[in-house]
This record gives structure tokens, C-alpha cells and sequence, in this order.
């Protein structure tokens, strides 16, 4: 008889698109024969992303797939954490009057991947990525240049056919996060299982040590890969291959 999943995990489906629930829900069953003990645990544990978020990221139609953004896991705070690789549910407004907003200039990840964004768009010297070179640039995105919001980020991102994927879907203090990483990859293999049927494989674009793991996957190996330090690293912005991935996307523009 196989191990039930937790009710708990099961209803958190309800936010991923249809075409991905029965693979979603097979990953799942990985991890119970796996570790029939993991997500019973879990599901009685205080985890984030809260809210049913668990698989927000499974958004996009799995047939829309074009990239798979894999990040090392949720954001440590709970008005943070989206279930969504990367975006920081506290962050409302991209720009200030002086330069990027506070919000973003306190998400390290996200300030460097929109200073890489800039770079790459020629509006930004990877020399001179400070506030007096920002801030002309940040008074003109609030005049109709740019983008305003996360959420508008987040949505051309999805738009470009993003899949916003972390390594470990959870995010627990007590827990170390490549512990939690490694507990998920039964599940990631049925991902990229599901994914590698797909008519074109999409690309990988792997970011930090944890996410790398999943160069282990046997299910990824015949994906396009792109690997990258994470977005933490100052080293981010002038990652040449970053802005050839994301450059021609033109993501900050209206």
C-alpha cells in the first residue's frame, strides 16, 4: 500500500496549473518512498512559504515552459516567502527618488539582479554601479522608462516563460537548507522528467551551490544549462553569461 501524503501538502496543489498536478503529486510520492517520514514531519512543522503557497511557482502552464530559474529556497521571512524563485513578497516599488527603493536595496539577491539587469540593458558601467550612477536612471524609470514593481518583473518574467523554481521548496530555521534541498529531489526529478517530454527542452539556469545539485538529477542531464554564482555575490552583476541569458529580454522596460 503506498504512503499516503499529507493532506496538508496535497491541498497546497490547488495554486499549481492543472497540467502540472499529477506530476507534481507523482514527486510527491517519490519523496514518500523515499523518506516515508519527511513530509508527515513537514506538514506538523512551521515552514515557509505559508498560506497553501508550497507550489505557487507551478503557475505556468507546463507546456509554456521555456526556462527553469533554479534558486537555493525560500526567503527566511514569512511576508517574503511566495513560493516563486526570487521574489520577495515585500517588495512593492522597484525605484526610489535616489536610486533603487529601500525594500530592494535590503534584498541583496534581487538589488544585484537588477543592477545585472542594467548592466546588461548598457544603462549601467559595471564599474560604476552606485547610487549617484543609479539615481538618473531611477528618476526616469519612475517617469514611464521602466517597469515600477516586483510584480511587474514577475510577470515578465513569466511572460518569457520562466518556471521560478527553488531547490527546496521550504524554507525551516531549524533545518539546514541543503538538508531540506536534498530531501526534495525526488520531486525535482519528476519535474524535469515532466519537463523532458516536453516538445523543446527548456534552459536551466542554475544560481549557488545548492541549486547545482540538481546537475545530479539524471533527469536534467539532457537540458541546456546555465550555472551561475547566486545573486548574494557582488560577482552577480557582471556575470557575462547572465547578460546574455537575460539581456535581449529587456525585462525592466515597460
Amino acid at each position: 500500500m503506498p504512503n499516503v501524503i499529507p493532506a496538508p501538502i496535497l491541498d497546497a496543489l490547488q495554486l499549481a496549473h492543472a497540467s502540472w498536478r499529477p506530476h507534481l503529486e507523482a514527486g510527491l510520492q517519490a519523496m514518500m518512498a523515499a523518506d516515508p517520514a519527511y513530509l508527515p514531519a513537514l506538514a506538523g512543522d512551521d515552514y515557509l512559504p505559508n498560506g497553501g503557497r508550497l507550489f505557487a511557482a507551478f503557475s505556468l502552464p507546463l507546456d509554456r515552459v521555456r526556462y527553469v530559474l533554479v534558486g537555493e529556497g525560500p526567503y527566511p521571512r514569512p511576508e517574503s516567502a511566495t513560493g516563486v524563485c526570487f521574489m520577495d513578497g515585500a517588495v512593492g516599488e522597484l525605484w526610489s527618488d535616489t536610486g533603487l527603493s529601500k525594500p530592494v536595496n535590503r534584498a541583496t539577491s534581487l538589488r544585484n539582479f537588477m543592477k545585472m539587469l542594467l548592466v546588461a540593458d548598457g544603462q549601467l558601467n559595471i564599474d560604476d554601479t552606485g547610487g549617484a550612477a543609479l539615481a538618473p536612471i531611477a528618476r526616469a524609470a519612475r517617469e514611464g522608462a521602466a517597469i515600477r514593481t516586483l510584480a511587474e518583473l514577475q510577470d515578465k518574467l513569466i511572460g518569457q516563460g520562466f518556471l521560478l523554481l527553488n531547490a527546496s521548496l521550504v524554507f525551516r530555521k531549524h533545518v539546514a537548507p541543503v538538508v531540506d534541498a536534498r530531501a526534495w529531489l525526488p520531486f525535482q526529478r519528476a519535474v524535469f522528467a515532466a519537463l523532458g517530454e516536453c516538445a523543446d527542452k527548456p534552459i536551466v539556469v542554475l544560481w549557488g551551490k545548492i541549486a547545482e545539485q540538481l546537475k545530479k538529477v539524471p533527469e536534467a542531464e539532457g537540458f541546456p544549462q546555465i550555472h551561475a554564482e547566486h545573486p548574494y555575490n557582488l560577482s552577480f552583476i557582471g556575470h557575462e553569461g547572465m547578460h546574455r541569458l537575460f539581456g535581449p529580454m529587456q525585462l525592466l522596460h515597460p
